[in-house]
């Protein structure tokens, strides 16, 4: 409960706060011209709790690629720099992408929908949040329970790790395509998700506004209540799993400045910043300085971040047992997604059990999805899928004719060195051969990309 004084201490903060912003505008720089392979933008401002988090979710979210960053935000003044590419390695030269990043940054708000992204409002879809154990056909048993209760998942993003999930699905009602606003219906919703989750399950309407992505590490560290295997100290086995090499984290005490520094190095990865930036942010550290250096032409290249740190306590780190919670929080939000698989899309009409009708197939070709994105726009179904066999191995061949032949006649793509090349039609080694013979109308724009790397 929050008592009467603490209420107006609080706006009273509050008030303040908006008045040293007003006094003290933001600054942002985009800068094409004083690096030579990247797009500069700095940024500075008053600084606030979370700002950081914030300001690389914005770059993120409209997919560039942060190179490089220079990070300081001691006292009351945020002061940070980020080299910038999009995915294809160049300069930002968009006008409206530059324009969209200047006004974010600027404004009070950081988390407006990107421009080049899609969002439902929050009043169009009722968001669920499911946490638990992970078991092979755990999304198929989820989306048939949703299809049965007539609800249309728009959007979903799943990840697992460690053997746990973590999922954020938007559903809307299928007679209305609005969010779902009975009581009972959404209480039957959390029953039977819950018995499906095994105990473990929650229904929130509308949204939270917090990313998808955000939420998802949040997801996945309260789902073992902060300790279990998200705690354990790092060491041992040298594999973050399914052949990915570990993240290497170090944690060292800076006591003439009274932070905790912490190193890590690991192979750089799209949204690399920002899944450790999110870990430190649940863990409640705050970032005072900063640098990362993840520039090189390698495909293989090693990203550097070194981080100066406090609890939001005002203390470094105190214990081993903090350290080794800390290290460990670090590599498993590394590693959550660098898992390996075989990525499989799905562009096709969007309907009612769509989604439903295709993990059912996984499961039942014995298929076990790593992470899942699922996307809806304009009535297209627009998915991906990373999945291995049920042992966490690659996909041979003659399995995917298998579900090929179950969904239909697709158009297929093997992805090879970040490219898509012509198929051949027969598996070789465990490729993946042409899919099918028979069109089926429901699943016409199967497209399949091997990635495994």
């Amino acid at each position: 409960m929050v008592r009467w004084g603490e209420m107006v201490e609080e706006e009273e903060d509050d008030e303040y706060a908006k008045l040293v912003r007003r006094m003290n505008p933001p600054r942002v720089v985009i800068d094409n011209d004083s690096c030579g392979n990247a797009t500069v933008i700095r940024v500075d401002r008053v600084n606030k709790h979370g700002i950081l988090l914030e300001a690389v979710q914005v770059l993120v979210d409209l997919n560039l690629v942060i190179t490089k960053a220079y990070i300081s935000s001691d006292g009351n003044w945020f002061m940070h720099v980020f080299n910038v590419t999009d995915q294809d390695g160049s300069k930002l030269h968009n006008r409206e992408v530059i324009d969209h990043i200047q006004k974010c940054l600027e404004s009070d708000g950081y988390l407006v929908p990107p421009a080049n992204g899609y969002a439902l409002p929050e009043d169009q879809f009722t968001s669920i949040e499911l946490t638990g154990a992970d078991r092979p056909g755990l999304l198929s048993e989820v989306c048939a329970v949703l299809a049965t209760l007539s609800c249309n998942i728009v959007k979903a993003e799943v990840w697992t790790h460690d053997g746990r999930t973590a999922a954020v699905i938007q559903v809307t009602d299928e007679a209305t395509g609005r969010a779902v606003h009975d009581a009972g219906r959404l209480s039957r919703v959390q029953e039977l998700l819950r018995d499906v989750m095994r105990g473990d399950g929650t229904c929130n309407h509308g949204g939270t506004g917090i990313s998808a992505e955000r939420r998802l590490h949040t997801l996945m560290l309260d789902s073992v209540g902060g300790g279990g295997a998200e705690e354990a100290g790092g060491g041992g086995d040298e594999s973050g799993g399914c052949g990915v090499a570990r993240p290497k984290v170090v944690v060292m005490d800076c006591a003439e400045r009274r932070y905790t520094v912490v190193i890590l190095r690991c192979r750089d990865r799209p949204k690399l910043l920002f899944d450790t930036l999110c870990a430190l942010a649940d863990l409640q550290y705050v970032v005072f300085h900063g640098t990362v250096d993840a520039e090189g032409a390698s495909k293989d290249k090693e990203a550097y971040q070194e981080y100066y740190i406090r609890h939001v306590d005002g203390h470094p780190v105190r214990s081993d047992a903090e350290r080794a919670r800390l290290v460990r929080c670090l590599e498993a939000a590394v590693e959550r997604r660098a898992s390996n698989g075989l990525e499989l899309e799905v562009w096709t009409e969007d309907r009612v059990g769509l989604l439903s009708e295709i993990t059912r197939v996984f499961r039942e070709n014995s298929l076990s999805i790593i992470r899942a994105a699922i996307t809806t726009r304009d009535g297209k179904a627009e998915d991906t899928f990373y999945v291995s066999d049920a042992y966490g191995n690659p996909v041979d061949g003659r399995t995917m004719d298998a579900v090929g032949e179950q969904l239909g006649h697709a158009v297929l793509r093997v992805k090879r060195g970040g490219h898509d090349a012509p198929v051949k039609h027969e598996a070789e080694g465990g490729a993946v051969s042409v899919l099918g013979s028979l069109l089926k109308s429901s699943f016409q724009g199967l497209r399949l990309i091997r990635s495994y790397s």
